[in-house]
């Protein structure tokens, strides 16, 4: 993230401000502290001179997109999206306490946890892809380590719905380019399948080797425009560690060729090809998760949805059913066939039952047949 100085953070009913978590181009991260059910929670909030109707309609995107995809285990989870009383549009989601990316610039990861990594995160794309749209971000920085130590994706604020190589004229081209396909970095597609694969497949070689696919050992060889040359040509260099097995080299090769033709044609196939590498290699492979058709061809994001949404108001005044009910005329008693009508309509006080219960126990126990004519005195 930017080094910018945080906005002051919101207030926000039912939370507690703690810290800032970092800040954004367009948003803050901070962290809040929900006081029912208690938790921690990191609460994404627009800067305030950010705020316009287009800004507003991405972070509307971003908000749909993240709750109707966070019920997969490996995507971040979305708990509320609203906007303060400042007028900032926010939402707040689970708490991951650290990234990829600083895990793997403190040492590169072990192989078996790389492929697992790959087998969840393909698992998460496959089911943002069955639902019609695209990441067009995925990097280190946005595999998210959450509190019981799983990785999650995270960040749709740049995701769109899917499109076919060539369409999407005017579209933004957003990219991270040491993690970007060739055809992104020439502006041919703003994003498609193919060059999602590509960005899996390069994240998870930096996770293995501590470095991008094309940087070099040389800092001083890896500008912006050096990288770009190098992914362009794609001629692609094996692991530089130790002991990688060829299957591995061969996995990541093909998902990063340069024709997107003969890259793997899905994130199942991708993840098919390192549930593999995992068996040949002795790894208990990892369940690959993706969503069903049935959940797929359910409601989908609306990405022309303009609309400025706040705290939802109800139509309904509070009293109106209230109102109705009492004006219901009320049914008389219904009185049962089987009780004698010079009984019906009368009542016996909890006084005179108690008697009644006293009498009779004497009654069965003494046997006396006075205790019988009081009691038919009562009655």
């Amino acid at each position: 993230m930017a080094t910018r100085m945080a906005a002051t953070p919101p207030t926000l009913a039912g939370y507690s401000y703690v810290r800032p978590l970092g800040s954004g181009g367009f948003a803050d991260v901070f962290l809040y502290e929900q006081d029912m059910p208690r938790r921690v929670v990191a609460v994404k909030v627009l800067l305030a001179d950010a705020v316009n109707p287009e800004v507003l309609q991405t972070f509307n995107v971003e908000a749909d997109i993240s709750a109707r995809l966070s019920a997969h285990p490996s995507i971040v989870t979305i708990y509320q999206a609203s906007i303060s009383a400042d007028g900032r549009p926010y939402f707040a989601m689970e708490y991951c306490p650290d990234t990829m990316s600083a895990r793997y610039k403190k040492a590169p990861l072990p192989l078996a946890e790389v492929l697992d990594i790959g087998v969840r995160m393909a698992g998460a794309l496959e089911t943002v892809h069955r639902a019609g749209l695209l990441h067009r971000d995925i990097k280190p920085s946005n595999v998210l380590i959450n509190s019981l130590g799983a990785p999650v994706l995270a960040d749709f604020g740049i995701a769109a719905a899917v499109i076919e190589e060539g369409e999407g004229e005017g579209e933004t081209i957003a990219m991270s380019v040491p993690w970007s396909s060739p055809e992104v970095l020439q502006e041919r597609v703003s994003g498609s399948i193919p060059s999602e694969v590509w960005s899996l497949g390069a994240t998870l070689y930096t996770l293995l080797a501590g470095r991008s696919p094309f940087e070099r050992a040389d800092r001083g060889s890896n500008s912006r425009d050096q990288l770009t040359d190098r992914i362009i040509k794609a001629r692609y260099t094996a692991v530089p560690v130790p002991g990688i097995p060829p299957i591995i080299d061969d996995i990541f090769a093909s998902a990063m060729h340069r024709d997107p033709a003969k890259r793997p044609a899905s994130m199942a196939e991708f993840a098919e090809k390192l549930r593999w590498a995992q068996y040949e290699l002795g790894i208990s492979p990892t369940a690959f998760e993706a969503a069903s058709a049935e959940w797929a061809a359910a409601a989908p994001v609306n990405f022309s949805d303009t609309s400025v949404r706040g705290p939802v108001i109800t139509t309904v005044a509070p009293d109106s059913r209230r109102a109705a009910r009492a004006a219901r005329p009320q049914a008389a008693p219904r009185e049962r066939d089987d009780v004698p009508a010079s009984t019906r309509g009368r009542s016996r006080s909890p006084l005179v039952v108690g008697i009644v219960g006293a009498v009779i126990g004497a009654a069965v126990i003494a046997g006396l047949g006075t205790a019988v004519l009081f009691l038919t005195g009562i009655l």
